[in-house]
């Protein structure tokens, strides 16, 4: 990892997981399930938590975007793609509402924190 790249992480306030990041934390992660259980799965999630928000649901598209409402305020946006039958990737991007133009790494910790409440639920393909 660069200086560079350290710097994007804590000194921006959007972060988004891609299948070849540079930061491993922010890898896509592929699980053994279909798209619409997955989708099933996140709706439930944010649904019965007081900390999220449910803004819009796209089956077709495979898209949730939810309002984080615990400490500093986020803008989630979850993606779920079905690669393969029983092969489905979940991807993150997340936006943290601040007067700074900076959340110190809040952003990537809302990821890794999503992600391993996923990981709990869902088998991982490693």
């Amino acid at each position: 990892m660069s200086i560079g790249n350290m710097l994007k992480k804590y000194f921006n306030k959007h972060a988004e997981t891609g299948e070849k990041h540079w930061d491993e934390t922010l890898r896509t992660h592929y699980y053994k399930t279909s798209k619409d259980k997955a989708m099933a799965m996140l709706e439930n999630n944010f649904k019965n938590s007081a900390e999220f928000e449910i803004n819009a649901i796209s089956a077709e598209h495979g898209e949730l975007s939810v309002v984080y409402k615990k400490g500093k305020k986020a803008f989630i946006v979850a993606t779920v793609i079905m690669v393969r039958p029983y092969n489905t990737a979940i991807d993150f991007s997340v936006t943290t509402e601040s007067l700074l133009p900076i959340d110190f790494g809040y952003s990537t910790k809302l990821i890794n924190q999503l992600y391993s409440q996923v990981n709990r639920e869902l088998p991982l393909i490693k």
